[in-house]
């Protein structure tokens, strides 16, 4: 199914009635696909209007704030999850919104594996446990952590693909 089309089979009556702005929001680490998964404007052929957050946003604005407007207007948020994705608090509170539009607004949420094993974003391992370790001795409260970790567990849970890239 193409993103053109995929609101209508969405089952959520809020989903089908709401317009959207992006069809999809594409939530990555940059440090990790940026120059190569990421970076390829495979999005914007076919006329899948997605919103990338380095052609979007306007530096001179809330960059907290348009993330949030930009997750909440789309039909499919697809997140990539890297060796490196947990490290950061802004991809992790992006992971949160867009779980909460999922069951909010009935968004369709795709999760894809770069590098990285479903099972260890699932379980917090690997590189995703050295990334919690830090958030749990650093400035960020218990109950924020813990939001992070079930929204992690949530997406990792959906139907997703592996990528894997030399």
């Amino acid at each position: 199914m193409d993103a053109r089309n995929a609101a209508s089979s969405s089952s959520s009556p809020s989903s089908s009635s709401k317009r959207w702005e992006y069809q999809v929001f594409l939530s990555f680490r940059g440090e990790d696909t940026r120059k190569g998964f990421t970076g390829h404007a495979a999005l914007s052929g076919d006329g899948i209007r997605a919103f990338l957050d380095d052609n979007e946003l306007k530096r001179a604005e809330f960059i907290k704030t348009q993330l949030e407007q930009a997750i909440d207007g789309s039909m499919i948020s697809i997140i990539v999850f890297s060796e490196r994705y947990a490290d950061s608090s802004w991809c992790l509170d992006e992971l949160v919104k867009i779980m909460e539009c999922r069951e909010r607004l009935g968004q369709q949420v795709i999760p894809l594996f770069y590098n990285v094993d479903a099972s260890d974003v699932r379980n917090q391992k690997g590189s995703f446990e050295q990334a919690f370790e830090k958030h749990e001795k650093g400035k960020h409260e218990k109950e924020k952590v813990e939001r992070w970790k079930k929204a992690l567990t949530q997406a990792a849970n959906l139907c997703g693909k592996d990528c894997a890239f030399v």
